[in-house]
């Protein structure tokens, strides 16, 4: 495949050439999920709805979000909610998370509910968010939550995830660390418990949400080598960086995640959706590749109905 540079990313549709790209080989797989207008269509495991708690962003609202979205082809968007880090009444949250969703992007928004390990009763949002709400999976945010992942019930709750078949988002930070308002302390999210719990639920379903994958070397090719574990491309950087994960890049160090383990995510509204479909373009992948990150290992997660 010709890689596209930059500046004719720039200057032409961003989704254009990454159709190209795809059509550009045949995929020996059943045909992927399209676009109204045919072309390939993504499903975005990482968006959140709802106000920033420390600024107010382009696309807060959700209809205005959606739109942006199914602009680029996303298909279908997992939505957590921006709520959900410092508010303690979480049955609230997901309530109007899942409320959100049914009114401004049936079909298309799928809610990811939040529990908070630090607060008493998670374990009755968790049955609330899967039986109540009808949700296919949660999120949580260790570190603006007020627990860290050697939390005493890390291991109960991707037990729980795993037995009620719900995929367990894990978000490894929001933002820079550099950029955190001054009287937020959230400190750094420790690994090793997480591996710990998901390598003994060999069932478990598991998403590295905004995970700085290159400085977690060792500990990440563990996860991938004993577990099912997928990983968003919303954190990854530097031009062809998803190629460096995946080892296509030759002479160029490589954290050798297998692609299958790769999904979109774009982190918005806090980060712009074009950011994520630059990574897809800007990186040497082939057709079956890009299929795979694009929505083919999303699917495998989260079957259509």
């Amino acid at each position: 495949m010709k890689p596209i540079d930059r500046r004719s990313f720039l200057k032409n549709s961003l989704l254009g050439a990454a159709a190209v790209s795809v059509a550009a080989q045949p995929v020996a797989r059943s045909a992927p999920a399209t676009a109204s207008s045919g072309s390939p269509g993504i499903i975005d495991t990482n968006v959140n709805l709802f106000d920033w708690p420390f600024r107010k962003l382009k696309y807060r609202d959700t209809k205005a979000l959606v739109a942006k979205l199914k602009k680029h082809r996303i298909i279908e968007a997992w939505a957590g909610s921006f709520e959900a880090l410092l508010l303690k009444d979480m049955n609230g949250v997901n309530t109007r998370l899942a409320a959100e969703c049914r009114e401004h992007g049936p079909g298309f928004l799928v809610p990811f509910g939040s529990v908070n390990l630090a607060w008493p009763d998670w374990e009755e949002d968790v049955r609330r968010c899967h039986e109540v709400h009808k949700m296919p999976g949660l999120r949580i945010y260790p570190g603006y939550q007020p627990f860290d992942l050697d939390h005493p019930a890390m291991e109960s709750l991707v037990k729980m995830t795993a037995e009620r078949g719900l995929i367990l988002q894990v978000v490894f930070g929001m933002e820079d660390p550099r950029v955190h308002h001054p009287i937020i302390n959230v400190g750094p999210v420790t690994f090793a418990p997480l591996l710990n719990a998901v390598v003994s639920t060999q069932n478990a379903k598991v998403e590295l949400v905004h995970f700085a994958a290159p400085i977690r070397g060792e500990d990440l090719a563990q996860l991938m080598t004993k577990t099912n574990a997928v990983l968003d491309i919303s954190r990854v950087e530097g031009n062809g960086g998803i190629g460096r994960m995946i080892g296509s890049i030759t002479g160029l160090p490589s954290a050798r995640v297998p692609v299958e383990r790769i999904v979109f995510g774009s982190h918005a509204p806090y980060f712009p959706v074009e950011t994520a479909i630059l990574k897809l373009i800007e990186s040497p992948l082939d057709a079956q590749q890009l299929h795979a990150i694009m929505q083919g290992n999303a699917r495998r997660l989260l079957p259509r109905a």
